[in-house]
């Protein structure tokens, strides 16, 4: 790939980075706020329990996209980055388009998720 379209890549990462930064301090927020509403109907602190579970749950998932995108940002400093990190090859530039941390070609992504590989 050359110069202009990793940088393109690189400003990709960093933007979706910094989105889901804001969106997990925003989510912890909310889960500290649900910790200091105090309910005395059984009802209210189920609801109150779930509703925290569902934030937490959030708050991995854009914990494991950050460090994805981490990975791929290394992959690019490290002049990996649009090859899959098991077989080699380049991975799909429409794929990389739609996921740009993507780390696996088609083929292997597809073994991974048979439990191939």
């Amino acid at each position: 790939m050359d110069s202009k379209t990793l940088k393109n890549y690189r400003k990709r990462l960093v933007d979706q980075k910094t989105a889901i930064s804001k969106g997990y301090d925003k989510t912890r927020s909310l889960g500290k706020q649900v910790d200091s509403d105090v309910y005395h109907d059984p009802v209210d602190k189920a609801a109150n329990s779930y509703t925290k579970e569902f934030l937490f749950s959030l708050s991995n998932k854009e914990r494991n996209e950050i460090q994805m995108i981490d990975d791929a940002i290394a992959r690019l400093d490290e002049k990996r980055f649009g090859a899959c990190v098991v077989c080699g090859e380049n991975v799909d530039r429409k794929r990389l388009e739609a996921v740009p941390w993507a780390k696996h070609c088609l083929s292997c992504q597809e073994k991974i998720e048979a439990g191939l590989i």
